[in-house]
């Protein structure tokens, strides 16, 4: 395919993300690259393998990979949907969305969620800026961290969205994903991350693997959509509901027949949503760590570092 790079648009789990122009038509992309001789690269074409096995509505599309040789360099790129209106966390940022906006878009997660389960796939990392706006609604991005439910695979996620188990470092399987959509749901309702009044994320770890806690539920909310949310913050995985259950849940067919209260947001441009960095992950609140034997990494406006002694010899590491 012939193509030309064009600016940087942000920073997803594994590379750096472009937009990319085709030569031969208007057609626009988002481009992830990384240099093969890096190990973010191995990452990077586990990503496109498990993503180009992917097939929905609801999942941010596959449009294929290449190989290029650019300043004494070779990038692998993995080329995908470009969604023009940024991401869920950009927008509930100072604000909120109405509840039918949000049974909508839950519902949209949990069928692509739905849909990566049935192809033995865990997401483990949904959350609002993973979350991808376009004009007929959202879609899930980033398979930076994914894995097949049988893979053996460090544990990856974002601190403040990971499931007690996770953040235990005892297993991430399918009900990790149903967590994490809990928290999003806050994040929409509320406008800020899950455990938003705590400061240390670290913290945060420890209270979610061996407190009774849960995120708090916005009173304001309906008491079906509170109730939604209870299913999804069950600390028992065994126990939490899945995302079939769910997908029948009365906080959703409530709201299937106002999708004309569906709040909309300004359109714009392929070049005006250069300013908005919706791949960027750049918040003290948005961490990628990861727990196993390998190396393990938190963003780069933590510093320091904190280990965590976890069950059956795992080391959580965290920087901060």
């Amino acid at each position: 395919m012939e193509w030309t790079r064009g600016n940087i648009i942000g920073h997803g789990s594994s590379a750096t993300v472009y937009l990319a122009t085709s030569r031969n038509s208007t057609d626009v992309s988002a481009v992830k690259s990384a240099e093969t001789s890096l190990s973010n690269s191995k990452q990077l074409q586990r990503e496109q393998r498990i993503l180009s096995s992917l097939s929905s509505p609801y999942i941010v599309s596959y449009k294929g990979c290449n190989i290029t040789k650019e300043n004494n360099k070779k990038l692998f790129n993995l080329f995908m949907e470009y969604m023009p209106f940024g991401n869920l966390s950009q927008a509930t940022r100072g604000g909120r969305l109405n509840e039918a906006t949000i049974a909508h878009y839950t519902r949209q997660i949990l069928e692509g969620l739905e849909y990566l389960h049935s192809k033995g796939v865990v997401h483990c990392d949904i959350k609002g800026s993973n979350i991808l706006v376009g004009e007929k609604g959202v879609k899930i991005g980033d398979f930076g961290c994914a894995k097949m439910i049988d893979e053996i695979a460090p544990i990856a996620g974002t601190p403040l969205y990971m499931a007690p188990e996770v953040a235990r470092g005892e297993e991430q399987g399918y009900p990790c994903d149903i967590w994490s959509l809990g928290c999003t749901i806050v994040e929409m309702a509320t406008g800020f991350s899950p455990w938003s009044n705590v400061d240390d994320p670290v913290h945060v770890l420890f209270r979610v693997a061996y407190s009774d806690e849960v995120p708090m539920i916005p009173c304001f909310l309906s008491e079906q959509a509170k109730d939604f949310l209870e299913k999804c913050f069950i600390r028992n995985s065994n126990q939490r509901w899945s995302c079939i259950q769910l997908l029948k849940h009365p906080f959703l067919s409530e709201f299937d027949s106002g999708v004309e209260k569906i709040q909309e947001f300004d359109t714009c441009s392929p070049t005006s949503i250069l300013e908005q960095d919706f791949w960027n992950c750049d918040e003290d609140s948005e961490r990628i760590i990861h727990v196993g034997n390998g190396v393990m990494r938190i963003g780069s406006q933590l510093e320091g570092m904190m280990q965590m002694q976890m069950q059956e010899g795992l080391q959580l590491v965290v920087m901060i």
